[in-house]
């Protein structure tokens, strides 16, 4: 099958990887977070890519060019490219949510349990696709 179908509320909600790419199109890509409690993702530019962001659990803070806001369970948000950003875990629970990058920024199929290990791996799109 081509494409991608599944409950992703679900997928979010059960994942505990800091980062799980599900799919990658040519100009898209899908990845689940798992982000725990004072961790954050670590402030950063795309300037090529857009990004968007859906909260499913949990509660934060995303920075976007200096504005800050709460975040929680059913918020979306969109990142422009060349915005700097920022997503936030102030909770005591992991917040769970899935973004969007278009197009892609990881390697299809790239799973990093913790952030440490995301921070090491230094991997990048290579252009490769779900199909």
């Amino acid at each position: 099958m081509k494409g991608f179908i599944d409950e992703i509320e679900k997928l979010t909600e059960e994942n505990t990887d800091f980062r799980r790419v599900l799919y990658t199109a040519k100009g898209m890509q899908l990845v689940l977070m798992a982000i725990q409690p004072g961790e954050e993702i670590g402030e950063e530019v795309h300037d090529d890519r857009d990004q968007f962001f859906r909260v499913e659990a949990g509660s934060g803070e995303i920075l976007i060019d200096g504005n800050r806001q709460a975040i929680g369970a059913d918020m979306a948000m969109i990142v422009p490219a060349g915005a700097r950003h920022n997503v936030k875990n102030t909770s005591g629970d992991p917040l769970k949510l899935y973004t969007i990058y278009a197009p892609p920024e990881h390697r299809d199929g790239t799973v990093h349990a913790t952030k440490d290990e995301a921070e090491s791996s230094g991997e990048h799109f290579d252009g490769v696709t779900s199909e």
